[in-house]
């Protein structure tokens, strides 16, 4: 049995050929919906309830993963709002024949539970336990801030019209 808490997860998938893009890597496109499919999985399970994608923040595609190649998905809920969870995850390749492994991947989702008409529902509180838990939540309180920031000053910049157009 999953030794993880309900707030973590792992997913390990095979890189098949139908993955490929026209360079033979792992299309950045596959590995975006394995991520949500994660990230949904995690967060969904944490809260017990359906969740939707609100955000991805920072994805770091930092190597190429190959055809072949056995992919781990880490996740974590990091933080808890009021019906919002960020879910980071970490992506590792793993090179069976060389027997090697490598960090490939990282990101950040926010997901929403969501109720049965749509409209967003509380989750649990999370309380962070070990010291990675504790500073991966201090770190997405601030990536949260940064977003919110960002949000108001994109709001403000429409309201004057800057950008109406785009």
């Amino acid at each position: 049995m999953d030794t993880l808490n309900s707030h973590q997860l792992s997913m390990t998938v095979l890189m098949t050929p139908d993955m490929a893009n026209f360079s033979g890597k792992v299309h950045g496109g596959a590995i975006l919906k394995l991520l949500d499919q994660v990230a949904y999985a995690c967060a969904s399970r944490y809260a017990g309830k359906y969740v939707v994608t609100l955000s991805v923040d920072q994805v770091m595609f930092r190597q190429a993963i190959n055809v072949g190649e056995l992919v781990t998905f880490l996740a974590s809920v990091n933080y808890t709002g009021t019906s919002s969870m960020e879910v980071g995850i970490k992506v590792v390749a793993e090179d069976i024949l060389k027997q090697s492994v490598r960090h490939a991947n990282s990101c950040f989702f926010t997901m929403v539970a969501v109720d049965d008409a749509g409209r967003p529902t509380a989750v649990p509180a999370l309380e962070p336990q070990t010291a990675d838990e504790v500073r991966r939540c201090a770190a997405a309180r601030i990536r949260r801030q940064l977003r919110e920031e960002m949000e108001q000053r994109h709001a403000v910049l429409l309201a004057g019209g800057i950008g109406a157009d785009a």
